[in-house]
């Protein structure tokens, strides 16, 4: 593992909750999500600090959410004014580096290793970079610094909201030692359940687990967790200029019980989805819906379609039900999204705008 690069992962604060709060000061103070009807059975997209006292969370539906909070105003949310805040704060990110992997309209990872700004240090890069999205967007977000992905994104949440942690290389090991293991992407309620069970708790745990034993319960898995666990991640930070793929996917912090609660987080995904492809010129490159759903067990299942007519969001709900028909267990993950066609020489200076 090399110890040499600089990571920057930044991560805005309840990101479309914090523009309608900037925008209206009035709501900040007071319990507010953004998602769709509690008569539509609506779920949310996220929610503000104020409503998360009350256990208010992203994913889940909004009927749930009011009987949490009574108080909590829900908004439809306006994904214009979210698109535009994104790219301001991308363009605040090239002002420091090229090399940018968004992961989100209001997530990303920076690798600076070559940046020239501020002598090279990481450290007081992310400080200006958190300092010009609050003066220039009005919004606060928390920044993780660090020799890889992995800690990058863990520290980025260790003191949300409007947070900095920095983990220099020699505090690395003790850093991510104390990690919770729910804190490794992908260890989600269920995961969390089966390493209790082997009395894991934390990285430090997983560092002192019998390797066998965890590929007996985790499989191909284990070698990701544990070298997470040393705080080992060589993925680079991968800027895509050719994509195959446009979805999104969501990992539920508490598995879906069947096919109606995974129906019921359909829109909530597909909503994303549409802000994902907004602005972009992917419609002649559309070559097949695509959904994939990871179950309780670890195990997933993919299913494609082609595109032979005008797009339909139906055809997400008819391929989520024959994805869950084919385990039918409790899922933990639902992704969707559509695969892409080469484009053509033509068409390469609208797909790749941003």
């Amino acid at each position: 593992m090399s110890v040499d690069r600089k990571i920057i992962h930044i991560d805005a604060d309840c990101f479309y909750a914090a523009i309608e709060m900037r925008d209206n000061p009035r709501l900040r103070g007071i319990p507010i999500a953004i998602g769709g009807s509690a008569s539509r059975r609506g779920v949310l997209s996220t929610a503000n600090y104020a409503a998360r006292e009350f256990g208010v969370r992203s994913a889940m539906p909004t009927s749930v959410a009011k009987r949490l909070c009574p108080s909590l105003l829900v908004l439809p949310g306006r994904m214009d004014k979210y698109r535009e805040a994104s790219k301001q704060m991308q363009a605040i990110f090239r002002e420091f580096t090229d090399i940018i992997e968004p992961l989100s309209l209001d997530e990303a990872y920076l690798d600076v290793t070559d940046s020239a700004c501020f002598q090279g240090s990481a450290t007081r890069m992310a400080e200006e970079i958190r300092a010009r999205i609050l003066s220039e967007i009005g919004i606060t977000v928390s920044a993780g610094v660090a020799t890889n992905k992995f800690i990058a994104k863990v520290a980025s949440d260790w003191d949300k909201p409007d947070g900095l942690t920095v983990v220099t290389p020699e505090k690395q090991f003790a850093f991510v030692s104390a990690v919770p293991v729910k804190f490794i992407a992908g260890i989600g309620r269920v995961a969390q359940d089966k390493l209790a069970l082997l009395g894991v708790f934390s990285c430090a745990d997983l560092q002192q687990l019998d390797f066998a034993l965890l590929q007996k319960h985790f499989g191909s898995m284990a070698f990701r967790l544990s070298q997470f666990a040393l705080g080992i991640d060589d993925r680079p930070v991968t800027v895509s200029r050719e994509r195959k793929s446009l979805s999104v996917e969501h990992t539920f912090a508490k598995d879906l019980s069947d096919l109606r609660a995974c129906q019921a987080v359909l829109p909530m995904l597909l909503a994303d989805l549409k802000t994902r492809m907004a602005g972009r010129n992917f419609d002649t490159q559309l070559s097949k819906y695509y959904l994939k759903v990871k179950f309780d067990d670890f195990k997933q299942t993919t299913i494609e379609r082609p595109i032979r007519h005008k797009l339909s969001d139906d055809v997400f709900s008819v391929l989520l039900a024959q994805a869950y028909a084919r385990f039918r267990r409790p899922v933990r993950l639902i992704g969707v999204g559509y695969r892409l066609s080469p484009p053509k020489p033509h068409q390469l200076a609208l797909v790749f705008e941003s």
